[in-house]
């Protein structure tokens, strides 16, 4: 178990946590979710023992092992698979100390523990790990110093999940990896059979991975059962009432300030005019929870071009000469939402490329509309940045002719605030480039926008704007992401790079997950042979539904009403509040019953519906 008690800690003189407690269960699959900057990464150092608390206490069970990813596996010359097995460091260690012992009875100590971790089977453990993250059987023979940053972070990855700490904090672990081994990242973490506490943005993972979410807010720390959408509802009813409750204390405020104001210099009313500016100043502000801004994108809107407005026939592509995909033969018009799915290596990034001209078709046709303007953005793009000029230079140097608060009001557009547009880019978080990255890539209001993996560093509320922005935009999307919530809400058609081809995929995305996964897809049970419902119990059905209908309608009227009288200052007076109370009670038992009367109305729906 980990127990969290009356946390405090500031960076700088700015408070993170203060009285923060939670209590997450041993073997408990956890996500810890909060507005970027709010202390997310801290948290995971402070239970780590990185860093002091100023107060309170983080508790583990004795001798409990914590994990988590390093920054980076080095560039070494040991293999991959080596490199994972070098994790586990008591397997390690007693591997090593077996081939020098002498003494029996501490052989038969070793081998005993050897026994105990399933040693002996740990290379095809490490195995079949590296190859869920994405590396093939003659990848995991090369060494490290073969592979880039972000292959070596998946190694990384790797090492922590085959050593099995009792704690596993995983700090955004899918971000350096491809839609495929986000859903296998997924299913092991669901089976893993210890604690895990994982920071991130993604949607799906937080669905599918977690029971329960860890919301950091306001320097608080709350425990939520149930995956992120539950969490989502959960947290909208609580922000309702405390809305609810704002308005109401406010409304109770303004009541008792006009009071003093008309009052408070009239002799026979000064005292009941002072005794209600202290009941002003005992009133403790309600205010909602600290709530993240939907920083909306603004995309410029293209013009209207006749379709296609890109055409791939017989077409190769590749580097050197040597085609990394051929014989394609597609077509793109400027409603189309397409994302591109397959393993990473296949030739997602390179199909881009093609797309939007970084590469030169090796052979066939490809024929672009002739004032086709394309957006692009890859990762790669934020390393690219001026680190030493501002996001108010970087658009100058595209916009030179338009005026400061013109770039301003661009740079605002993107969530880019006064102080981060004079911040330079080597400053600013990897959210605030990404942003920056979007609005270069749309400046021009692109007819086709192709974007990989945009998410990679954007918050909720943010990935949420970008969906939004996207529903909006009139040009063509092509999308490479690891976010199977973005794709889903953005993407209306597939198309999957294996192979060396590119076809449509004729499944959804679900159907693809399960095929990543080597899931078989449910068989649905024939449904039993039923007689044709009669013409008095079609009836009989009806009538149900339309007394249930009526119901709600009514108890919707009584609601309504009963609101009106709540939202009155005068109610709030001190000698009505027993009054108030009742009215409060009323509002509370009508509200219950509407609940209940809604799940009767949509039970004889499903009724009717299923007989007729």
């Amino acid at each position: 178990m980990l127990r969290i008690s009356d946390i405090r800690y500031a960076v700088e003189g700015r408070p993170l946590f203060e009285g923060a407690s939670a209590i997450i269960p041993s073997g408990h699959k956890v996500g810890l979710v909060g507005r970027n900057g709010t202390g997310k990464t801290t948290l995971f150092r402070l239970i780590r023992g990185e860093l002091a608390l100023e107060a309170g206490d983080i508790a583990l069970p004795r001798g409990a092992r914590i994990g988590g990813v390093a920054q980076e596996v080095p560039g070494s010359e040991v293999s991959l698979l080596d490199t994972v097995l070098e994790a586990d460091s008591e397997r390690a260690g007693l591997m090593a100390e077996a081939d020098v012992a002498q003494d029996p009875a501490r052989i038969a100590e070793i081998q005993t523990r050897l026994a105990d971790i399933d040693a002996w089977s740990a290379e095809a453990r490490a195995s079949a790990i590296l190859k869920g993250l994405g590396f093939s059987t003659a990848e995991q023979a090369m060494p490290c110093s073969a592979f880039s940053g972000g292959w070596r972070m998946r190694v990384a990855l790797a090492g922590v999940l085959f050593a099995q700490p009792d704690l596993l904090l995983l700090d955004e672990p899918t971000n350096y990896l491809d839609l495929e081994g986000a859903l296998w990242l997924e299913g092991y973490l669901a089976r893993y059979p210890h604690t895990v506490i994982i920071i991130s943005h993604d949607r799906g993972l937080l669905n599918r991975a977690v029971g329960a979410v860890l919301h950091l807010e306001d320097r608080k720390l709350t425990l939520y059962q149930g995956a992120y959408d539950a969490f989502a509802e959960a947290r909208a009813a609580r922000l309702a009432v405390a809305e609810a409750e704002r308005k109401k204390q406010e409304a109770r405020r303004a009541h008792l300030q006009s009071y003093v104001d008309r009052f408070r210099y009239k002799a026979d009313k000064a005292r009941q005019a002072q005794s209600r500016l202290k009941m002003i100043a005992k009133m403790k502000p309600i205010t909602s929870p600290q709530e993240a801004a939907l920083r909306a994108f603004s995309f410029p809107q293209p013009s209207e071009l006749s379709p296609p407005i890109v055409a791939l026939e017989s077409a190769s592509v590749g580097y050197s000469e040597t085609p990394v995909l051929a014989r394609l033969t597609l077509r793109i018009d400027q409603d189309d939402r397409i994302a591109l799915l397959g393993k990473n290596g296949e030739g997602k990034s390179t199909l881009s490329k093609l797309l939007t001209g970084h590469l030169i078709a090796l052979g066939g046709r490809v024929t672009r509309a002739s004032k086709l303007r394309i957006g692009y953005f890859a990762q790669h793009q934020l390393d690219e940045l001026h680190a030493d000029e501002t996001p108010l230079d970087h658009v100058r140097r595209f916009r030179p002719e338009e005026a400061p608060a013109k770039l301003r009001a661009r740079l605002a557009g993107f969530g880019i605030g006064q102080a981060q547009a004079e911040t330079v880019a080597g400053r600013l978080s990897g959210g605030q480039k990404a942003r920056l990255s979007l609005l270069l890539a749309t400046l021009d209001a692109p007819h086709l926008l192709v974007l990989d993996e945009p998410t990679n560093h954007l918050d909720m509320e943010s990935r949420e704007a970008l969906v939004e922005a996207l529903t909006d935009y009139s040009g063509a999307v092509v999308i490479v992401s690891h976010d199977m919530h973005l794709l889903s809400l953005v993407a209306d058609r597939l198309w999957l790079v294996k192979g060396g081809r590119v076809a449509p995929y004729e499944g959804d995305l679900e159907s693809y997950r399960r095929e990543i996964l080597a899931e078989p897809a449910p068989k649905p049970k024939p449904a039993p042979a039923r007689p044709k419902p009669s013409k008095e119990r079609l009836q009989a059905l009806r009538s149900d539904v339309r007394s249930c209908e009526a119901r709600v309608e009514k108890l919707e009227e009584m609601r309504e009403k009963l609101a009106k009288k709540l939202s009155d200052p005068a109610l709030y007076e001190d000698d009505r509040i027993d009054e108030m109370e009742v009215w409060q009670k009323k509002y509370a038992e009508v509200m219950e019953a509407l609940d209940r009367a809604e799940g009767l109305w949509e039970a004889a729906l499903e009724k009717l519906e299923a007989a007729g």
